[in-house]
């Protein structure tokens, strides 16, 4: 997976990129792109603003893939990452926009909790609440393994989670409370609590995005 900073947008979707990273060895490519489709919806940088998230399934060389992304963006940082599907997304043609607002997290494990015990809180103990408490119909984590750019910053996880359009502008649609202010407090204080004990109150990226897939070979 690789962040982008500064993309441009419509080179990543051009087919050209397309046929040099098939020839790269990528075999599915997944863009998530911080695009006017989800202007509405909010964001949280902690610094320079993420504009797109590029998936990659590939046994090529990563340096390969980075250096043709590079000429879409300023800058692109990447990792190898472990994929786990918690909730498959609905599938859509190659090269439509999903009907949906993709949601990408940037995770940064706190320093004072130990890997075995954050990755318990994380898997095990908020990932039900996530998908409890939101109107979830796509929840995809991806563990980082190592960095494969040498100026990759710290991060320990991507999570990637599938909503309602309507849920850039209305709260109740985001949360799947139907309507009900009791419910949606209920929801968020749940939720909340939950995000506070992996620490992602603080030191997140959350990137909004519109989602593209192809299948490259």
């Amino acid at each position: 997976m690789l962040a982008l900073w500064g993309a441009d947008h419509a080179a990543l979707r051009e087919a050209a990129l397309r046929t040099d990273l098939a020839a790269a060895g990528v075999r599915r490519l997944q863009l998530n792109l911080d695009d006017a489709d989800v202007a509405p919806a909010m964001r949280i940088p902690t610094d320079e603003p993420i504009s797109a998230v590029v998936s990659t399934w590939t046994e090529g060389d990563p340096a390969a893939v980075t250096a043709l992304l590079a000429g879409a963006a300023d800058r692109v940082a990447g990792w190898s990452v472990d994929e786990r599907r918690r909730l498959d997304p609905p599938e859509v043609a190659d090269g439509e926009r999903a009907d949906t607002l993709a949601n990408v997290a940037v995770l940064r494990k706190p320093a004072e909790l130990e890997t075995a015990e954050w990755m318990r809180r994380w898997m095990v103990d908020h990932t039900p609440i996530a998908i409890r408490t939101q109107a979830t119909f796509g929840y995809l984590q991806n563990v980082v393994v190592e960095p494969v750019t040498p100026d990759a910053p710290y991060v320990s996880a991507f999570v990637e989670e599938l909503f309602p359009s309507a849920g850039m502008t209305d709260m109740h649609a985001f949360y799947g409370s139907g309507g009900d202010d009791a419910e949606l407090g209920r929801r968020l204080e749940l939720l909340m609590g939950s995000v506070a004990r992996i620490g992602a109150d603080r030191d997140l990226d959350l990137v909004p995005t519109s989602r593209y897939t192809y299948a490259l070979g």
